[in-house]
């Protein structure tokens, strides 16, 4: 599958608000200077043997700052912005816009409009996490033919790595466009944690590789800043010799925003018809029985010419104990009969089924609404596995709808512990969630079969194993090897889980492709940024998510 790309009007007015900033400043490429190239060693390989002596840099900015403010202001009053009263820093530029609607596209196409307008050509991304420098490599290898047939010409771009050095010798000597990505925990360390980009190293003739990248004059791009921005990252940043910085992301922070001068935030994405609308399938919990007695309302079915039904999901004894099983009920149902004379579904006999509330009445007062569980809330397992029951319903259910026009549909789980989907330190044991996925979908996919018949979608259906239609992807800390379950660690790396990692982070198309079996996807935070998939059509959160921000990347993926 090859991905296709369409001019959107917004990624160029977010594209030309950058470039109008230095109107007036003229166009010059290819400014050259003598490289470093170290002390000569015979006993080392010389890296720069290969290469020309010669340098080639961004030009300095020659507007004086009041041209370059005026330049701001007028773009800002344009696009409905609060005008900047001063410039903050030299050259901070912000542009926010909604998470889904094609950030990394949107600074990729920024940059080669800086080429063509200006003739600056040399660019580092910094991302806050391996996820996100996975991401944005990703990008731009999808979009690189997209962007040469526009451009007539190929981004050079590699992620940063100390064990390649000779790649800052050739970012530095080709007067290309280059881009350099690297994740801000590369070179952010002091002490005895100090990162070799700011050591004097043997292999690179005794030069600092951050040095060599800073003769440059390069243009910093800061994906997701509010992840970035530290303290000590920001010191860190300054030792590129920015020419100027741009700062990409949906959710900034209110106290580091620069002369924003592009707004597309969630409201305007969604008139425009650029990102999805939100529908929320939500579980409530009641304990207002007084008993310990497990009611669900999973939904009503209403008709034109019958009485109304409704699923009900509750326990029942048997000769192996307690069990759980979800019944079609009408008007009259009795629930104590039904569960084998459990006692605290005595009174429990349906009086009425509502449609126009979508709740059920029990003879004995107590009423539900559909998505409410009533009773035994200490199980929040059980919660957990409605909500993974739903979630797999609701996708099938988009799944089918899609089918026929060739759309493969992709469903995301937030989970709160690794180990809960998988346990990597016992031979990669299932966790209670994979059983539960599992044990769920069958019974779902066992309902479909018989309801559907036999067409090409149960076809599909019937192909894939509810076994292979799900894969994880989560970060591992480089020292202890334990997953992490909290927020990203500085010393993040990538899955233990190759497979998994490379389908999920690298080969967009293998995953958009029906033929690949994985439809379901279990993460933790390592997704909450830099993942970005137009085929994600529900999220269920097996987690809570606190915090504003967190919420707004969970929902916008």
């Amino acid at each position: 599958m090859k991905l296709r790309f369409k001019h959107q009007k917004f990624q160029a007015d977010a594209a030309k608000a950058i470039v109008d900033v230095f109107q007036g400043q003229p166009y010059q490429s290819s400014i050259s200077y003598l490289i470093d190239k170290g002390i000569n060693n015979s006993n080392q390989q010389n890296l720069t043997d290969s290469l020309n002596d010669i340098g080639f840099k961004n030009a300095k900015v020659i507007l004086d700052d009041a041209q370059v403010l005026n330049n701001i202001q007028q773009i800002q009053r344009a696009n409905l912005i609060k005008p900047s009263d001063c410039l903050e820093g030299t050259y901070n530029l912000t542009v926010e816009m909604e998470t889904g609607v094609g950030k990394t596209y949107t600074y990729i196409k920024t940059m080669y409009e800086l080429n063509k307008h200006y003739g600056w050509s040399k660019f580092i991304i910094v991302v806050p996490s391996i996820a996100i420098r996975e991401g944005v490599y990703k990008s731009f290898q999808i979009t690189q033919d997209h962007f040469a047939e526009e451009y007539g010409k190929k981004i050079r771009f590699f992620i940063y790595n100390s064990a390649h050095l000779n790649q800052i010798d050739q970012f530095a000597s080709d007067n290309n466009i280059n881009v350099m990505i690297i994740n801000s925990q590369a070179f952010n360390a002091k002490g005895k944690d100090a990162r070799r980009i700011d050591m004097k190293l043997d292999e690179f003739r005794s030069r600092k590789p951050r040095d060599i990248l800073a003769k440059t004059n390069p243009i910093l791009i800061i994906d997701e800043p509010q992840s970035v921005e530290g303290d000590a990252t920001k010191e860190g940043l300054k030792k590129f010799n920015p020419l100027m910085t741009l700062r990409y992301s949906a959710t900034h922070r209110k106290d580091r925003i620069f002369n924003m001068v592009y707004r597309l935030d969630a409201m305007e994405a969604y008139n425009k018809k650029l990102v999805k609308k939100i529908a929320v399938k939500g579980i409530s919990v009641s304990g207002q029985s007084g008993t310990d007695g497990y009611l669900y309302l999973a939904n009503l079915n209403l008709s034109n010419t019958k009485a109304p039904t409704a699923s009900l999901e509750f326990n029942v004894a048997g000769t192996s104990g307690i069990r759980k099983i979800t019944k079609i009920v009408n008007e009259g149902f009795n629930l104590y009969e039904h569960s084998g004379n459990l006692e605290e579904y005595k009174g429990y006999t349906v009086s009425r089924i509502d449609g126009r509330d979508n709740t059920v009445e029990f003879k004995n007062g107590i009423k539900i609404s559909v998505g409410q569980v009533l009773g035994g809330t200490e199980d929040s397992d059980q919660i957990r596995r409605i909500q993974i029951r739903e979630t797999i319903e609701s996708h099938l259910e988009r799944e089918r709808q899609l089918f026929y026009k060739g759309i493969k549909v992709l469903s995301l789980f937030f989970i709160d512990e690794v180990v809960k989907y998988k346990d990597y330190a016992q031979s990669d044991e299932k966790g209670i969630y994979a059983h539960m996925f599992e044990e769920e979908y069958q019974n779902i996919l066992d309902h479909y079969m018989g309801e559907l018949g036999d067409n090409e979608y149960i076809k599909y259906l019937r192909s894939i194993s509810a076994h292979e239609t799900h894969a994880g992807y989560f970060s591992i800390d480089k020292k202890s090897k334990h997953f992490i379950d909290g927020k990203i660690d500085k010393k993040e790396q990538s899955s233990a889980d190759t497979d998994a990692y490379d389908l999920i982070m690298k080969n967009k198309e293998r995953l958009l492709d029906r033929k690949e079996p994985v439809r379901f996807i279990f993460s933790h935070s390592a997704l909450k940024e830099g993942w970005d998939n137009p085929n994600v059509f529900q999220i269920c959160t097996l987690k809570k998510s606190g915090a504003e921000v967190r919420k707004r990347q969970e929902v916008g993926r």
